[in-house]
């Protein structure tokens, strides 16, 4: 995000993508403007040594390739996998000026099938809300996101993505309703499945929309009570830390980022550090945001 407003809300739900240990990682539809997914060996060899025109040649041969597969054998998934990422290797070749609607909706056909053929694996259905969500259809999206949330209630990719579209339609109690209904079913829902719901990263993100409303007080305290139901978690103690910071109050914060680096395991110190040490900026009422970075 380029505008300074947008900062505090757009930080703390990266840093909840960090360090939520969802065990999936999911690539934003909105990096394909900038940056190529990973693809098979042929395209990744060939992005380095191959002029521009000839990468979207090669690409272009690709896309027809499996198309001409998909016609003979509609749930070809190596197929389908194989055009989606050729197509958002293609979408990566753009400014984000150039991308049309009809680019985006060129991704989203391969997306649909595998997300119906894949329903267990929610980041298929994800990646298709987001790319509705670039094409302005919203309801699209969130019905996307239910799908998820109907049998994954702790699904964090589909909290995650549904909690930016509401706050992108200026709906913070709704983000807030979907999240304190998240928490009272999860102790329901984790003696079907265990571990199904993370409550604490849950907390988390609540405690994140009421920073982002300015109401600090009720951040403070759904954090707090993150940190009672497992002191020894560092992420809400982490982003209290954080919400003390972005008010100016250094040096109660410091504290904190303290026991945050003491309990984070070693691949998160860094990052804590760095957020420690840098310089605050004034917290800020929510505005539209675009998917969750990466």
């Amino acid at each position: 995000m380029s505008q300074p407003r947008n900062r505090w809300i757009v930080k703390v739900v990266l840093v909840l993508a960090v360090i939520a240990f969802v065990g999936v990682s999911v690539v934003p539809i909105i990096g394909a403007f900038n940056n190529t997914p990973p693809s098979n060996q042929n395209t990744s060899s060939t992005r380095g040594s191959l002029p521009s025109s000839d990468q979207k040649s090669q690409l272009e041969d690709q896309v027809r390739g499996y198309e001409l597969v998909l016609q003979r054998e509609p749930e070809n998934q190596t197929a389908l996998k194989g055009l989606l990422q050729a197509r958002l290797a293609l979408l990566s070749q753009k400014a984000k000026g150039e991308v049309k609607p009809s680019d985006i909706q060129a991704v989203i056909e391969p997306l649909e099938k595998l997300a119906k053929l894949n329903p267990e694996q929610s980041e298929y259905t994800v990646l298709l809300a987001q790319a509705k969500q670039q094409i302005g259809d919203k309801e699209g999206a969130a019905q996307a996101y239910r799908s998820i949330l109907a049998t994954k209630p702790g699904d964090l990719n589909a909290l995650r993505g549904m909690v930016a579209l509401l706050l992108n339609q200026q709906r913070p109690e709704a983000a807030i309703g979907l999240l304190q209904d998240t928490l009272s079913n999860a102790a329901q829902a984790n003696k079907i499945q265990p571990g199904s719901v993370d409550a604490i990263a849950v907390r988390v993100l609540l405690g994140t929309i009421h920073a982002s409303q300015k109401n600090y007080a009720q951040a403070t305290s759904v954090y707090d009570q993150a940190i009672d139901q497992d002191p020894k978690d560092f992420r809400p103690v982490l982003a209290k830390a954080m919400l003390l910071k972005e008010q100016g109050k250094v040096a109660e914060a410091k504290p904190l980022f303290d026991t945050a680096l003491a309990l984070a395991p070693a691949q998160y110190k860094d990052e804590i550090n760095k957020t420690a040490s840098a310089s605050p900026a004034p917290a800020v009422s929510p505005v539209p945001l675009p998917d969750t970075p990466k």
